[in-house]
Protein backbone atom coordinates (compact mmCIF):
# COMPACT_ATOMS: atom_id res chain seq x y z
CA UNK A 1 0.00 0.00 0.00
CA UNK A 2 1.50 3.15 -1.10
CA UNK A 3 2.54 6.07 1.52
CA UNK A 4 0.36 9.30 1.81
CA UNK A 5 2.24 12.26 0.74
CA UNK A 6 3.83 13.84 3.19
CA UNK A 7 2.43 17.65 3.53
CA UNK A 8 4.54 20.66 3.73
CA UNK A 9 5.48 22.24 6.65
CA UNK A 10 2.82 24.53 7.22
CA UNK A 11 5.25 27.86 7.04
CA UNK A 12 7.73 26.69 4.34
CA UNK A 13 7.66 28.81 1.13
CA UNK A 14 4.89 27.08 -1.49
CA UNK A 15 4.36 28.86 -4.96
CA UNK A 16 0.84 27.21 -5.31
CA UNK A 17 0.20 29.34 -2.21
CA UNK A 18 1.95 32.57 -3.11
CA UNK A 19 -0.90 34.43 -5.14
CA UNK A 20 -4.25 36.05 -4.51
CA UNK A 21 -7.12 33.75 -4.04
CA UNK A 22 -9.28 34.45 -7.15
CA UNK A 23 -6.09 33.61 -9.45
CA UNK A 24 -6.63 30.00 -7.79
CA UNK A 25 -9.83 29.66 -10.12
CA UNK A 26 -8.15 31.68 -13.60
CA UNK A 27 -7.17 28.82 -15.30
CA UNK A 28 -11.05 27.99 -15.48
CA UNK A 29 -11.86 31.55 -16.91
CA UNK A 30 -9.96 32.08 -19.91
CA UNK A 31 -11.09 30.94 -23.13
CA UNK A 32 -10.77 27.41 -23.35
CA UNK A 33 -8.25 27.47 -26.83
CA UNK A 34 -5.96 30.22 -25.27
CA UNK A 35 -2.30 28.76 -25.09
CA UNK A 36 -0.30 32.03 -24.59
CA UNK A 37 -0.83 34.90 -21.57
CA UNK A 38 1.73 37.57 -22.02
CA UNK A 39 1.68 40.55 -19.09
CA UNK A 40 4.08 43.27 -18.82
CA UNK A 41 4.87 45.41 -15.24
CA UNK A 42 5.04 49.19 -15.08
CA UNK A 43 4.92 52.28 -13.33
CA UNK A 44 2.30 54.33 -14.40
CA UNK A 45 2.47 57.57 -15.43
CA UNK A 46 -0.17 60.34 -13.95
CA UNK A 47 -0.98 63.87 -14.61
CA UNK A 48 1.39 65.12 -11.60
CA UNK A 49 3.63 62.50 -10.27
CA UNK A 50 6.23 63.39 -8.01
CA UNK A 51 8.64 60.89 -8.81
CA UNK A 52 9.14 61.10 -12.43
CA UNK A 53 11.54 58.19 -13.59
CA UNK A 54 12.45 55.10 -11.37
CA UNK A 55 15.10 52.81 -10.44
CA UNK A 56 14.73 49.25 -11.25
CA UNK A 57 15.56 46.89 -8.61
CA UNK A 58 14.87 43.62 -6.58
CA UNK A 59 13.34 41.30 -9.31
CA UNK A 60 16.85 39.10 -9.21
CA UNK A 61 16.10 38.85 -5.45
CA UNK A 62 12.65 37.53 -5.91
CA UNK A 63 13.86 35.27 -8.78
CA UNK A 64 16.32 33.28 -7.03
CA UNK A 65 14.79 33.23 -3.59
CA UNK A 66 11.53 32.14 -5.24
CA UNK A 67 10.79 31.13 -8.03
CA UNK A 68 14.22 29.39 -9.28
CA UNK A 69 14.50 25.53 -9.98
CA UNK A 70 12.02 22.82 -9.12
CA UNK A 71 9.69 24.93 -6.83
CA UNK A 72 6.79 22.47 -7.57
CA UNK A 73 6.37 19.50 -5.90
CA UNK A 74 3.75 16.56 -4.92
CA UNK A 75 3.65 17.43 -0.76
CA UNK A 76 3.23 21.39 -2.08
CA UNK A 77 0.17 20.00 -4.28
CA UNK A 78 -1.41 18.19 -1.88
CA UNK A 79 -1.02 20.83 0.57
CA UNK A 80 -2.16 23.93 -1.47
CA UNK A 81 -5.39 21.29 -2.76
CA UNK A 82 -5.92 21.01 1.24
CA UNK A 83 -5.91 24.65 2.34
CA UNK A 84 -7.84 25.66 -1.22
CA UNK A 85 -10.83 23.24 -0.82
CA UNK A 86 -11.37 24.56 2.68
CA UNK A 87 -10.91 28.08 1.61
CA UNK A 88 -13.38 28.06 -1.52
CA UNK A 89 -15.31 25.30 0.20
CA UNK A 90 -15.23 23.60 -3.20
CA UNK A 91 -12.77 22.14 -5.55
CA UNK A 92 -10.98 24.57 -7.88
CA UNK A 93 -7.71 24.04 -7.45
CA UNK A 94 -5.88 23.41 -10.64
CA UNK A 95 -4.16 20.18 -9.47
CA UNK A 96 -3.58 18.55 -12.85
CA UNK A 97 -1.93 21.40 -14.69
CA UNK A 98 0.00 21.59 -11.69
CA UNK A 99 1.11 18.10 -11.61
CA UNK A 100 2.14 18.58 -15.40
CA UNK A 101 4.64 20.99 -14.11
CA UNK A 102 5.94 18.21 -12.40
CA UNK A 103 6.10 15.62 -14.87
CA UNK A 104 6.72 17.76 -17.95
CA UNK A 105 9.17 20.40 -16.40
CA UNK A 106 10.27 18.09 -13.47
CA UNK A 107 8.39 20.96 -11.32
CA UNK A 108 10.50 24.27 -12.80
CA UNK A 109 8.11 26.99 -13.57
CA UNK A 110 7.85 27.12 -17.77
CA UNK A 111 7.80 31.13 -18.02
CA UNK A 112 10.50 33.29 -19.44
CA UNK A 113 10.93 36.62 -17.78
CA UNK A 114 12.45 39.42 -19.79
CA UNK A 115 12.91 42.84 -17.82
CA UNK A 116 15.66 46.01 -18.09
CA UNK A 117 19.13 45.81 -16.52
CA UNK A 118 18.93 46.37 -12.44
CA UNK A 119 19.88 49.70 -11.20
CA UNK A 120 18.37 50.95 -14.37
CA UNK A 121 16.88 54.65 -14.49
CA UNK A 122 13.21 54.61 -16.83
CA UNK A 123 10.87 57.38 -17.06
CA UNK A 124 7.47 55.88 -15.70
CA UNK A 125 5.20 54.83 -17.83
CA UNK A 126 7.64 52.33 -19.72
CA UNK A 127 7.29 48.51 -19.37
CA UNK A 128 9.87 47.44 -16.81
CA UNK A 129 9.68 43.18 -17.42
CA UNK A 130 7.19 41.30 -19.14
CA UNK A 131 6.40 37.26 -18.14
CA UNK A 132 4.92 34.53 -21.01
CA UNK A 133 4.49 31.37 -20.44
CA UNK A 134 6.70 28.67 -22.75
CA UNK A 135 4.53 25.45 -22.73
CA UNK A 136 1.14 26.06 -23.95
CA UNK A 137 -0.79 24.17 -21.61
CA UNK A 138 0.57 26.62 -19.20
CA UNK A 139 -1.27 29.53 -20.46
CA UNK A 140 -2.90 30.34 -16.93
CA UNK A 141 0.71 30.23 -14.75
CA UNK A 142 1.78 33.51 -15.98
CA UNK A 143 -0.60 35.74 -14.20
CA UNK A 144 -0.90 32.67 -11.15
CA UNK A 145 2.48 34.35 -10.12
CA UNK A 146 1.67 38.10 -10.65
CA UNK A 147 1.35 38.75 -6.91
CA UNK A 148 4.79 37.64 -6.24
CA UNK A 149 6.37 39.56 -9.12
CA UNK A 150 5.03 42.70 -8.06
CA UNK A 151 5.75 42.65 -4.95
CA UNK A 152 9.06 44.53 -6.86
CA UNK A 153 7.22 47.66 -6.40
CA UNK A 154 8.77 47.58 -3.11
CA UNK A 155 12.60 47.56 -3.61
CA UNK A 156 11.50 49.94 -6.61
CA UNK A 157 10.02 52.12 -4.59
CA UNK A 158 12.75 52.75 -2.03
CA UNK A 159 15.33 52.42 -4.52
CA UNK A 160 13.64 55.58 -6.31
CA UNK A 161 12.70 57.80 -3.14
CA UNK A 162 16.52 56.87 -1.74
CA UNK A 163 18.00 58.33 -5.08
CA UNK A 164 16.16 61.23 -5.14
CA UNK A 165 17.76 62.02 -1.23
CA UNK A 166 21.11 61.55 -3.18
CA UNK A 167 19.98 64.25 -5.70
CA UNK A 168 19.08 66.97 -3.25
CA UNK A 169 22.35 66.04 -1.40
CA UNK A 170 24.43 66.22 -4.47
CA UNK A 171 23.02 69.44 -5.36
CA UNK A 172 23.82 71.52 -2.18
CA UNK A 173 27.34 69.49 -1.65
CA UNK A 174 28.31 70.64 -5.13
CA UNK A 175 26.98 73.89 -4.45
CA UNK A 176 28.30 74.40 -1.30
CA UNK A 177 31.72 72.90 -1.59
CA UNK A 178 32.53 72.38 -5.09
CA UNK A 179 32.57 68.61 -5.26
CA UNK A 180 30.63 65.31 -4.36
CA UNK A 181 33.15 63.90 -1.84
CA UNK A 182 31.65 61.72 0.56
CA UNK A 183 27.90 61.92 -1.16
CA UNK A 184 27.38 58.29 -0.50
CA UNK A 185 27.93 58.74 3.02
CA UNK A 186 25.59 61.55 3.34
CA UNK A 187 22.56 59.31 4.33
CA UNK A 188 22.01 56.88 6.55
CA UNK A 189 19.34 54.24 6.67
CA UNK A 190 17.67 54.05 9.99
CA UNK A 191 14.61 52.12 9.04
CA UNK A 192 15.25 48.42 9.90
CA UNK A 193 12.95 49.00 13.58
CA UNK A 194 10.26 50.56 11.19
CA UNK A 195 9.85 48.13 8.56
CA UNK A 196 6.35 44.99 8.46
CA UNK A 197 9.33 42.52 8.78
CA UNK A 198 12.60 40.87 8.23
CA UNK A 199 12.22 40.43 4.71
CA UNK A 200 11.23 44.26 4.14
CA UNK A 201 14.37 44.99 6.13
CA UNK A 202 15.62 43.36 3.44
CA UNK A 203 14.66 44.58 0.50
CA UNK A 204 14.09 48.06 1.25
CA UNK A 205 17.73 48.23 3.12
CA UNK A 206 19.72 46.86 -0.13
CA UNK A 207 16.92 49.03 -2.20
CA UNK A 208 19.29 51.96 0.01
CA UNK A 209 22.31 50.95 -0.76
CA UNK A 210 22.27 50.81 -4.32
CA UNK A 211 22.25 54.63 -4.05
CA UNK A 212 24.64 55.01 -0.91
CA UNK A 213 26.96 52.92 1.64
CA UNK A 214 26.17 53.96 5.01
CA UNK A 215 23.47 52.08 6.75
CA UNK A 216 21.93 50.63 10.28
CA UNK A 217 19.61 47.87 8.79
CA UNK A 218 21.80 44.67 8.82
CA UNK A 219 19.25 43.05 6.71
CA UNK A 220 20.15 45.08 3.95
CA UNK A 221 23.78 44.26 3.82
CA UNK A 222 23.08 40.07 3.78
CA UNK A 223 20.72 40.15 1.32
CA UNK A 224 23.28 42.21 -0.93
CA UNK A 225 26.33 39.94 0.14
CA UNK A 226 23.71 36.72 -0.57
CA UNK A 227 21.90 38.12 -3.70
CA UNK A 228 24.17 40.76 -5.04
CA UNK A 229 27.24 39.33 -4.69
CA UNK A 230 28.47 41.73 -2.61
CA UNK A 231 30.68 41.34 0.21
CA UNK A 232 30.25 44.51 2.04
CA UNK A 233 27.33 47.25 1.51
CA UNK A 234 27.44 49.57 3.63
CA UNK A 235 29.42 50.84 6.91
CA UNK A 236 28.21 52.52 9.71
CA UNK A 237 30.37 54.11 12.90
CA UNK A 238 30.22 53.62 16.72
CA UNK A 239 26.97 55.48 18.28
CA UNK A 240 24.72 56.70 20.91
CA UNK A 241 21.09 56.55 22.24
CA UNK A 242 19.15 57.66 24.87
CA UNK A 243 19.80 54.64 26.69
CA UNK A 244 23.43 54.78 26.59
CA UNK A 245 23.55 58.59 27.41
CA UNK A 246 20.23 58.68 30.13
CA UNK A 247 21.60 55.43 32.20
CA UNK A 248 23.95 58.09 33.32
CA UNK A 249 21.42 59.99 35.17
CA UNK A 250 20.74 63.65 33.94
CA UNK A 251 23.29 65.25 36.28
CA UNK A 252 25.96 62.74 34.77
CA UNK A 253 25.41 63.47 30.89
CA UNK A 254 28.86 65.15 30.74
CA UNK A 255 30.24 61.68 31.95
CA UNK A 256 28.35 59.80 29.31
CA UNK A 257 29.63 61.69 26.86
CA UNK A 258 33.17 61.75 28.19
CA UNK A 259 33.26 58.02 28.40
CA UNK A 260 32.22 57.49 24.28
CA UNK A 261 35.36 59.27 23.79
CA UNK A 262 36.90 56.89 25.37
CA UNK A 263 35.89 54.21 24.19
CA UNK A 264 36.59 55.39 21.15
CA UNK A 265 39.47 57.11 20.48
CA UNK A 266 40.08 56.71 16.80
CA UNK A 267 36.62 56.10 15.30
CA UNK A 268 33.88 58.71 14.19
CA UNK A 269 31.71 58.82 16.58
CA UNK A 270 27.67 59.73 16.88
CA UNK A 271 26.15 61.41 19.85
CA UNK A 272 22.40 61.91 20.88
CA UNK A 273 22.53 65.10 22.80
CA UNK A 274 19.43 66.31 23.11
CA UNK A 275 18.02 63.87 26.30
CA UNK A 276 18.17 67.07 27.98
CA UNK A 277 19.22 70.22 26.63
CA UNK A 278 21.24 70.04 23.52
CA UNK A 279 22.11 73.42 23.52
CA UNK A 280 23.42 73.51 26.87
CA UNK A 281 25.43 70.30 25.95
CA UNK A 282 26.21 71.82 22.54
CA UNK A 283 27.68 75.29 24.18
CA UNK A 284 28.49 74.17 27.98
CA UNK A 285 29.53 70.45 27.97
CA UNK A 286 30.94 70.07 24.09
CA UNK A 287 31.96 73.64 24.00
CA UNK A 288 33.91 74.11 27.39
CA UNK A 289 33.88 70.75 29.90
CA UNK A 290 34.87 68.77 27.26
CA UNK A 291 36.28 71.24 24.55
CA UNK A 292 39.93 70.14 24.62
CA UNK A 293 39.18 66.21 24.12
CA UNK A 294 37.46 67.50 20.97
CA UNK A 295 39.83 69.41 19.39
CA UNK A 296 42.39 66.44 19.96
CA UNK A 297 40.05 64.76 17.54
CA UNK A 298 40.25 64.48 13.92
CA UNK A 299 38.28 64.30 10.53
CA UNK A 300 38.75 60.40 11.28
CA UNK A 301 37.78 60.27 14.75
CA UNK A 302 35.42 63.71 14.32
CA UNK A 303 32.46 64.08 17.02
CA UNK A 304 29.19 63.74 15.32
CA UNK A 305 26.24 66.11 17.40
CA UNK A 306 22.86 64.28 16.63
CA UNK A 307 19.50 66.23 17.99
CA UNK A 308 16.58 64.23 17.85
CA UNK A 309 13.54 66.16 18.43
CA UNK A 310 12.24 69.78 17.90
CA UNK A 311 11.84 71.38 14.90
CA UNK A 312 14.39 69.97 12.07
CA UNK A 313 15.53 73.64 10.70
CA UNK A 314 15.24 75.79 13.49
CA UNK A 315 17.49 72.86 16.02
CA UNK A 316 19.75 72.53 13.53
CA UNK A 317 20.55 76.20 12.99
CA UNK A 318 20.93 77.20 16.28
CA UNK A 319 23.20 74.27 16.92
CA UNK A 320 25.48 74.69 14.39
CA UNK A 321 25.38 78.37 15.18
CA UNK A 322 26.74 77.49 19.15
CA UNK A 323 29.10 75.38 17.15
CA UNK A 324 30.80 77.83 15.29
CA UNK A 325 30.65 80.28 18.38
CA UNK A 326 33.05 77.60 20.78
CA UNK A 327 35.22 76.31 17.71
CA UNK A 328 35.37 78.39 15.14
CA UNK A 329 34.49 78.07 11.05
CA UNK A 330 36.40 78.61 8.44
CA UNK A 331 35.59 79.45 4.31
CA UNK A 332 36.28 76.58 1.90
CA UNK A 333 36.93 77.29 -1.66
CA UNK A 334 33.43 77.94 -2.26
CA UNK A 335 33.05 80.61 0.18
CA UNK A 336 30.79 78.40 2.80
CA UNK A 337 31.89 77.82 6.10
CA UNK A 338 32.75 75.08 7.17
CA UNK A 339 32.95 73.76 11.25
CA UNK A 340 36.88 72.14 12.07
CA UNK A 341 37.31 69.01 10.98
CA UNK A 342 36.47 66.88 14.70
CA UNK A 343 32.98 68.14 14.72
CA UNK A 344 29.99 67.58 12.38
CA UNK A 345 26.23 67.29 13.00
CA UNK A 346 23.76 64.54 11.95
CA UNK A 347 19.77 65.17 11.73
CA UNK A 348 18.05 61.60 11.77
CA UNK A 349 14.67 62.96 13.22
CA UNK A 350 11.79 64.08 10.86
CA UNK A 351 13.42 63.80 7.98
CA UNK A 352 12.00 63.19 4.57
CA UNK A 353 12.91 64.96 0.88
CA UNK A 354 10.90 67.81 1.99
CA UNK A 355 12.68 68.67 5.37
CA UNK A 356 15.80 67.81 3.94
CA UNK A 357 15.68 70.32 0.88
CA UNK A 358 14.58 72.89 3.88
CA UNK A 359 17.64 72.04 6.18
CA UNK A 360 19.78 72.56 3.38
CA UNK A 361 18.23 75.57 1.80
CA UNK A 362 18.35 77.33 5.76
CA UNK A 363 22.43 76.24 6.02
CA UNK A 364 23.05 77.25 2.63
CA UNK A 365 21.29 80.94 2.86
CA UNK A 366 23.45 81.31 6.17
CA UNK A 367 26.62 80.37 4.14
CA UNK A 368 27.31 77.48 5.12
CA UNK A 369 28.55 74.09 3.57
CA UNK A 370 26.48 70.72 2.90
CA UNK A 371 30.19 69.35 4.24
CA UNK A 372 28.41 70.14 8.15
CA UNK A 373 25.88 67.39 7.87
CA UNK A 374 24.74 63.96 7.87
CA UNK A 375 21.42 62.66 7.49
CA UNK A 376 19.44 59.60 8.43
CA UNK A 377 16.21 58.68 7.82
CA UNK A 378 13.52 55.55 8.76
CA UNK A 379 10.01 55.65 8.11
CA UNK A 380 10.26 57.96 5.38
CA UNK A 381 12.68 55.92 3.66
CA UNK A 382 11.55 52.57 3.99
CA UNK A 383 7.84 52.38 5.31
CA UNK A 384 5.85 55.46 4.54
CA UNK A 385 5.33 54.46 0.45
CA UNK A 386 2.89 52.06 -0.89
CA UNK A 387 2.19 50.49 -4.76
CA UNK A 388 0.14 53.60 -5.56
CA UNK A 389 3.06 55.88 -5.01
CA UNK A 390 4.82 54.54 -7.85
CA UNK A 391 1.33 53.19 -9.36
CA UNK A 392 3.21 49.46 -9.73
CA UNK A 393 1.19 47.82 -12.25
CA UNK A 394 0.68 44.67 -14.09
CA UNK A 395 -1.24 44.18 -16.69
CA UNK A 396 -2.29 41.37 -19.72
CA UNK A 397 -1.59 42.85 -22.89
CA UNK A 398 -1.38 39.56 -25.80
CA UNK A 399 -3.24 36.20 -25.65
CA UNK A 400 -2.70 33.76 -28.48
CA UNK A 401 -5.83 31.31 -29.36
CA UNK A 402 -5.10 28.65 -31.26
CA UNK A 403 -2.35 30.11 -32.10
CA UNK A 404 -3.13 33.36 -33.32
CA UNK A 405 -2.15 36.02 -31.36
CA UNK A 406 -4.34 39.19 -30.34
CA UNK A 407 -3.50 42.12 -28.27
CA UNK A 408 -5.17 42.87 -25.61
CA UNK A 409 -5.22 46.42 -23.33
CA UNK A 410 -7.85 47.46 -20.89
CA UNK A 411 -8.97 51.80 -21.50
CA UNK A 412 -11.83 52.36 -18.49
CA UNK A 413 -13.77 55.35 -19.31
CA UNK A 414 -13.60 56.45 -16.05
CA UNK A 415 -10.10 56.28 -15.37
CA UNK A 416 -8.37 56.99 -18.43
CA UNK A 417 -4.71 56.33 -16.35
CA UNK A 418 -5.41 53.03 -16.02
CA UNK A 419 -5.63 52.37 -19.73
CA UNK A 420 -3.16 49.39 -20.64
CA UNK A 421 -0.54 48.83 -23.35
CA UNK A 422 -0.83 46.83 -26.28
CA UNK A 423 0.59 43.60 -27.22
CA UNK A 424 3.83 42.32 -27.11
CA UNK A 425 6.27 45.25 -26.06
CA UNK A 426 10.34 46.32 -26.78
CA UNK A 427 11.59 49.02 -24.53
CA UNK A 428 14.33 51.08 -26.38
CA UNK A 429 15.90 54.17 -26.57
CA UNK A 430 15.02 56.38 -29.08
CA UNK A 431 17.08 58.65 -31.65
CA UNK A 432 16.68 61.19 -29.21
CA UNK A 433 17.95 59.82 -26.77
CA UNK A 434 14.44 58.97 -24.77
CA UNK A 435 13.80 55.57 -23.42
CA UNK A 436 10.11 54.29 -24.84
CA UNK A 437 7.97 51.54 -25.20
CA UNK A 438 6.91 50.25 -28.13
CA UNK A 439 3.77 48.06 -28.33
CA UNK A 440 1.82 45.73 -30.69
CA UNK A 441 5.02 43.89 -31.84
CA UNK A 442 6.34 46.22 -33.82
CA UNK A 443 9.75 46.76 -32.34
CA UNK A 444 13.45 45.94 -33.25
CA UNK A 445 14.57 43.08 -31.04
CA UNK A 446 17.86 44.37 -31.68
CA UNK A 447 16.91 48.04 -30.26
CA UNK A 448 15.09 45.93 -26.81
CA UNK A 449 16.88 47.41 -23.97
CA UNK A 450 14.50 43.90 -22.07
CA UNK A 451 16.54 41.01 -21.29
CA UNK A 452 15.75 37.88 -20.65
CA UNK A 453 16.75 36.99 -16.72
CA UNK A 454 14.33 33.93 -16.54
CA UNK A 455 13.69 31.15 -18.38
CA UNK A 456 12.22 27.92 -17.58
CA UNK A 457 12.72 28.03 -14.01
CA UNK A 458 16.48 29.09 -14.70
CA UNK A 459 17.95 32.41 -13.98
CA UNK A 460 19.74 33.17 -16.96
CA UNK A 461 20.96 36.50 -16.37
CA UNK A 462 22.46 38.21 -12.73
CA UNK A 463 23.48 41.74 -11.70
CA UNK A 464 25.87 42.50 -9.11
CA UNK A 465 25.41 45.52 -6.14
CA UNK A 466 28.34 47.25 -8.30
CA UNK A 467 26.37 46.57 -11.60
CA UNK A 468 23.59 47.89 -10.15
CA UNK A 469 24.88 50.63 -8.98
CA UNK A 470 27.05 51.85 -11.50
CA UNK A 471 23.36 52.01 -13.97
CA UNK A 472 21.43 54.14 -10.83
CA UNK A 473 24.16 56.38 -10.51
CA UNK A 474 23.51 60.33 -10.92
CA UNK A 475 24.13 61.89 -14.11
CA UNK A 476 24.19 66.00 -15.25
CA UNK A 477 20.22 65.78 -16.25
CA UNK A 478 19.35 64.25 -12.51
CA UNK A 479 20.57 67.59 -10.92
CA UNK A 480 19.34 69.54 -13.82
CA UNK A 481 15.42 68.09 -13.23
CA UNK A 482 15.70 69.64 -9.74
CA UNK A 483 16.76 72.94 -10.07
CA UNK A 484 16.67 75.05 -13.47
CA UNK A 485 19.57 76.71 -12.62
CA UNK A 486 21.96 74.02 -11.36
CA UNK A 487 25.06 74.15 -12.50
CA UNK A 488 26.29 71.84 -15.10
CA UNK A 489 28.08 68.71 -13.84
CA UNK A 490 30.04 65.89 -15.30
CA UNK A 491 28.66 62.52 -14.56
CA UNK A 492 28.64 62.00 -11.05
CA UNK A 493 28.22 59.04 -8.71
Amino acid sequence: MAEAPTVAAPFAFNILLATDSYKVTHFKQYPPDTCKIYSYFECRKGKDDEFKEVVFFGLQYILKKYLSGSVVTEEKIQQAKQIYELHFKQSVFHEEGWRYIITKHNGYLPVRIKAIPEGSIIPRGNVLFTVENTDPKCFWLTNYIETMLVQVWYPITVATISREFKKILALFLHKTSGSLDGLEFKFHDFGYRGVSSQESAALGGAAHLVNFQSTNTVAGLLMAQQFYSCQMAGFSIPAAEHSTIISWGRSREKDAFEYMLRQFPSSPISIVCDSYDIFNACRQIWGDDLRDCVEQRNEDSMVIIRPDSGDPVETIMKVIRILEEVFGSTLNLQGYKLLPSFIRVFQGDAINLLSMEKILTALKNEHWSTENIIFGCGGALLQKLNRDTLNCSFKCSYVELSGKGLDVYKQPVTDPIKGSKRGQLTLRRNPEGIIETIQEGKGNPEEDLLVTVFENGNILQEYTLAEVRSNAKLQDADLLSIKPNAESLHEVC
